[in-house]
């Protein structure tokens, strides 16, 4: 494998360690302040609102992570070196948005094809994503658990 002297194999590294990392803290500031927020919301309201409002609080933080990793890929297939992004792929931002939600949630139809060092990140986002929507869905089962009524 040649990569480019742009895109050494150090910049690659760099890059997607720092992308992993900014998503990660996202969601751990993401979840962390949720709960302070669920638990700040007066017993009035039912346990059905809170986690209605909790679902959408995740899915914000998912969509801002995925636009963190498109944001990546974006400037990695516009900047010479450091791979392209091939297929049904105009170059514009919200195509990259578009990739980078597929592999995120590791649907991946396969319309857009990821080429050259920019594949590892590709990789990397699909993981990321997992765990991510993984942590979340544990913390929506455990709000859950916390304010909907026993049977």
């Amino acid at each position: 494998m040649e990569i480019s002297e742009h895109a050494s194999l150090l910049n690659v590294t760099m890059l997607n360690t720092l992308m992993i990392i900014a998503a990660v803290l996202i969601h751990h500031e993401s979840l962390i302040r949720l709960s302070g927020w669920l638990g700040r919301i007066p017993h009035g309201y039912s346990g059905h609102f809170r986690l209605i409002i909790a679902v959408f609080c995740i899915l914000i933080a998912h969509t801002i992570e995925v636009w963190l990793f498109a944001s990546a890929f974006y400037f990695m297939h516009h900047t010479e070196g450091w791979g392209e992004l091939a297929g049904n792929y105009s170059g514009e931002f919200l195509d990259t948005v578009y990739f980078s939600f597929t592999t995120f949630t590791t649907v991946g139809y396969g319309d857009i094809e990821p080429l050259g060092v920019l594949r590892y990140l590709t990789g990397l986002e699909g993981l990321t994503g997992l765990v991510l929507i993984t942590w979340s869905a544990s913390f929506l089962f455990v709000e859950m658990q916390r304010y909907w009524p026993t049977r």
